[in-house]
């Protein structure tokens, strides 16, 4: 990996929207978050994506959550602010703020709902990135969600744009991570996006994570980067598993996960981050006893790792 890439090769959470009593964007709740994370070793953070609530938050949210990111983080660590609208013209906002904000990258995911061909797709994202021309541009695979899967006659039209630096790929199958590798070539980066999957992803070549469940426990998934960087396979693999089990906890309420892991983060850290953006459901008050029991398994797995 090169110098441009090494920025981009580690573990990066992906942020939670934290909003006040009044259910609005908390720039001083988005700062605290920052902080905590930066204080707790991870390589950079991605902003705006699936786990910031995006597709509820209007644009100038979306920009005063970025703002709030960058007033702690500029210089720090890597920020990734995902820019994706289904418009192209207020993608292209978000993108050209981005810049203005001084962020490493940018990222979108295909527009969602209408079906669109691939050249559509294509001239999309790189309107988005010719908006912010002096950005690193990372192509965004979640088709389970989005309705798009990016093929590999896709990838190879976009890496013609010079600004394509990457994929985040939160496809289920493994191999996407080594065929992605292999149309990308020297110098370009690609993420694993599946938490659950975390050790085969960087087993198979990913250069690091981007994940939703990564902030409610951000140094077991650095422990797991670093134990297969450093050849310990079983250790990582045995921790992925315990991951796994924190990971069915925190989806096992009647609240959203988001919702959930905002609550973890309160108990063991301390912040007060909000709810999350309805129609996402909150959590209620027979949610609490899993929560209680989410927090106590985490502490057993620091307590179980040495971390």
């Amino acid at each position: 990996m090169d110098m441009s890439s090494e920025k981009y090769s580690g573990i990066i959470p992906a942020l939670y929207a934290c909003y006040d009593e009044n259910n609005e964007i908390s720039y001083e709740g988005t700062k605290a978050l920052t902080k905590l994370f930066l204080e707790k070793g991870v390589k950079g953070l991605y902003v705006g994506g699936s786990s910031s609530e995006c597709i509820y938050l209007d644009r100038k949210e979306r920009k005063r959550m970025l703002e709030a990111v960058m007033e702690v983080a500029r210089g720090k660590c890597t920020i990734i602010a995902h820019v994706a609208c289904n418009s192209t013209k207020y993608s292209q906002e978000l993108a050209t703020h981005a810049e203005s904000m001084g962020v490493d990258a940018i990222a979108a995911i295909p527009p969602i709902y209408f079906r669109l061909p691939d050249h559509a797709v294509a001239k999309y994202w790189n309107d988005i990135s010719a908006a912010a021309p002096n950005t690193d541009f990372i192509i965004y695979n979640i088709p389970q969600l989005a309705g798009t899967a990016l093929t590999p006659s896709l990838l190879k039209e976009m890496i013609k744009n010079p600004r394509v630096i990457g994929v985040k790929n939160s496809s289920m199958p493994v191999m996407d991570i080594l065929q992605f590798k292999q149309i990308l070539g020297e110098g370009k980066v690609v993420f694993n996006g599946p938490d659950e999957q975390l050790v085969s992803g960087l087993a198979i070549g990913a250069d690091g994570g981007i994940g939703g469940t990564y902030g409610a426990m951000p140094e077991l998934y650095i422990e797991i980067f670093n134990c297969v960087k450093d050849g310990y396979l079983r250790r990582a693999h045995e921790i992925q598993s315990d991951c796994l089990d924190i990971i069915n906890g925190l989806t096992s309420c009647h609240g959203s996960m988001y919702a959930v892991i905002k609550e973890v983060i309160k108990q063991r850290d301390g912040l007060e981050l909000g709810g999350v953006r309805h129609p996402m459901p909150d959590i209620i008050s027979e949610d609490m006893p899993k929560i209680k029991k989410v927090v106590e398994l985490i502490d057993k797995t620091y307590k179980k790792w040495g971390i």
